[in-house]
């Protein structure tokens, strides 16, 4: 495997772990076997990526998170300083459940705020943007601005991440002019 990332000496990389051109990991990571990093991914500080996680391309990752097994993010996917993920839904320390693990997909684009967490089994949408602090407890809707205990949609956000604001089932964003339509099945971005 060409060496083509930059891994501080302080983190370890376990052995069959796959990581992608241009990608970045700071001081005290961990990356588990089995794990695949895209390119330009940044792994922040004491940041651990279980057995088998995948990462797309462009995934920034902040300080102090735990990414564990069953978790996959699509490229451009951002997870905010020690934001929180599970992978079973009932744990006991004296009852092994790695066969149970609930897998969760943060699909392209998404953000997760800082101290936000989430439930394992729900996946997030395309560009959505979870507040931080949230506690998502159901699958997330593209586009959906997420905040709260448990964690609801209370908007939109555009792919730049700015609130839009539908007015009969048409949004275009203020900063970037990107339009949008909204139906009952959701939230979609109109092609230029």
């Amino acid at each position: 495997m060409s060496k083509d990332y930059f891994c501080h000496e302080s983190s370890y990389l376990d052995e069959g772990v796959v990581i992608g051109a241009g990608t970045k990991v700071w001081h005290y990571s961990h990356i588990m076997g089995g794990s695949i990093i895209g390119e330009n991914c940044n792994i922040g500080q004491n940041v651990v990526i279980s057995p088998g996680v995948k990462l797309g391309n462009g995934v920034k990752i902040q300080n102090n998170v735990s990414v564990y097994t069953g978790v996959e993010c699509e490229d451009g996917v951002f997870l905010g300083p020690s934001c929180v993920f599970t992978n079973v839904i009932n744990p006991r320390s004296f009852i092994e459940r790695k066969s149970e693990y609930k897998p969760t997909k943060i699909k392209r684009g998404a953000s997760i705020g800082a101290n936000a967490t989430i439930v394992c089994g729900h996946d997030i949408g395309a560009y959505a943007l979870i507040g931080a602090g949230s506690v998502v407890t159901k699958t997330v809707p593209d586009y959906a601005l997420v905040v709260g205990n448990p964690g609801r949609v209370v908007g939109y956000v555009c792919k730049c991440g700015e609130k839009i604001h539908f007015d009969k089932g048409e949004a275009k964003c203020s900063a970037c002019g990107e339009e949008y339509i909204k139906d009952n099945n959701g939230v979609k971005a109109l092609e230029k």
